[in-house]
């Protein structure tokens, strides 16, 4: 098959991804080349997908790709965004923001040219203010109630805190100040968003504040969770935590016992250990070599990427950001890279940006088949078959990695701590797993 030819049948791929071709089976376009896909009309066999990412998807364009996904504001175009703003008296993008980081305000700010005054409300409002720039929903939050989206399109709110972020850092501009020391001491299990926001907000307070951490770094999702191309290490609010004066301890495993010391030594203790046991679905072959949970994939890509075992041929189960994660990842490190999701995507709760992202780099997304049985051979994955939604289509795949995006659970260690007394608790453990702004947003409401 020629370019064009490949570049049309995409096209086609692309309409049928998208719910402008055939469902329930009728529409039948695999990845790659040792893919079959039956469907109750016959079999059908593709070897040009993989063609074409070649031809059309070479790293320096990848790379090209991630670098634009980076660029932001300066400051003439920042201030005509913001210049767009109506200047709400009742303010639904601050409403609508959990963690109340009030765009409302800094956008005010940023509009008479007070650019200090801007990144000093985010920054006070705000403890992972940088992260929050970087991965935070805006689309389904602040940007969604925008009052301009009534007229034309709302203010891109996440792009101009970014930038102010930025300004902040750029120009060595400090606004956290401790108040006055006082005699209480906190304990917080966890250095993940939504501890490290109550860490600062009760050092803020002059507390005493301790952070224990089970791995060697702080930052939890943050740190490994989510993939440098989204949110730069350099990014993480670490530093300003530590400015003001707040001690952490790695490698510290808190379990039950271990918590019931902190408690005698400790005020109080808030527990923010998030969600770091991954989901598997119980299938023949998941215990093959090449099986990898999402968590596994993405902190072995963050720390350990030139060492780490990456299949040549990837699959992603799952339809939330951290798959779209796990396969973006797969595909910068070089594997042939497909997700796979059991529904159609409009129903897949990732961000639609993140969709937009995966798509554009040219990652096959199959939809509508279950996982139904890892193959292997000599103990490790060869294939993957799959179940249609329809329940008459069949889809087998190779595939030396299956990463499983699923979902998390919390860790047998604090599944089953409780709020209650001197226990305070919050984060993804708490809300099942939601969004970063929403741990901050907890972690700041168990300071105060």
């Amino acid at each position: 098959m020629k370019k064009g030819q490949t570049a049309a049948a995409i096209l086609l791929l692309s309409l049928a991804l998208n719910g402008c071709g055939g469902g329930n089976g009728t529409t039948a376009f695999a990845p790659t080349e040792t893919s079959l896909y039956v469907t109750k009309e016959g079999t059908v066999t593709s070897a040009d997908v993989e063609t074409y990412e070649n031809d059309y998807y070479s790293a320096d364009e990848l790379k090209a790709y991630a670098e634009e996904m980076k660029q932001g504001y300066n400051l003439r175009t920042a201030m005509e965004e913001a210049s767009r703003c109506l200047l709400c008296h009742d303010a639904p993008c601050s409403k609508s923001c959990p963690a109340k980081t009030d765009p409302a305000k800094f956008i005010r700010s940023l509009r008479f040219r007070n650019i200090k005054g801007a990144a000093e409300t985010i920054r006070e409002n705000n403890p992972l203010a940088g992260c929050c720039a970087e991965v935070c929903p805006y689309g389904q939050l602040c940007e969604q109630a925008c009052s301009r989206t009534g007229i034309d399109k709302p203010i891109e709110i996440g792009k101009l805190q970014k930038f102010l972020v930025e300004m902040e850092k750029r120009e060595g501009m400090e606004f956290l100040h401790v108040e006055e020391k006082c005699d209480g001491k906190i304990a917080c299990v966890g250095a993940g968003p939504a501890s490290l926001a109550c860490a600062r907000e009760l050092a803020l307070f002059g507390y005493d504040v301790t952070i224990y951490e089970a791995n060697e770094k702080a930052g939890g999702v943050l740190t490994y969770g989510i993939v440098p191309s989204r949110l730069p290490q350099e990014v993480v609010d670490i530093a300003t935590i530590e400015k003001l004066g707040v001690t952490f301890k790695f490698n510290e495993t808190i379990d039950a016992a271990r918590l019931e010391e902190l408690k005698a030594e400790y005020d109080a203790v808030f527990v923010g250990t998030g969600l770091w046991k991954s989901k598997v679905i119980d299938i023949p072959g998941k215990d093959l070599d090449g099986v990898v949970s999402a968590i596994d994939f993405l902190k072995d890509a963050r720390l350990n990427k030139e060492n780490m075992t990456l299949g040549d041929t990837v699959l992603v189960i799952g339809g939330g950001d951290v798959a779209m994660d796990c396969v973006t990842t797969a595909k910068q490190l070089g594997a042939k890279a497909t997700i796979v999701y059991r529904r159609t995507i409009e129903e897949a709760p990732a961000d639609i940006d993140e969709v937009m992202a995966v798509q554009s780099m040219g990652i096959p997304i199959i939809q509508e088949f279950a996982p139904g049985e890892i193959i292997g051979s000599k103990g490790h994955v060869t294939a993957m078959k799959f179940n249609g939604r329809d329940n008459e289509s069949e889809l087998i795949m190779k595939a030396d990695q299956v990463v499983f995006a699923i979902g998390q659970a919390a860790c047998d260690t604090t599944k089953d701590i409780k709020a209650g007394g001197k226990v305070f608790t919050g984060g993804d453990m708490v809300n099942g797993g939601k969004t970063v702004v929403q741990a901050v947003a907890e972690g700041k409401d168990a300071a105060a």
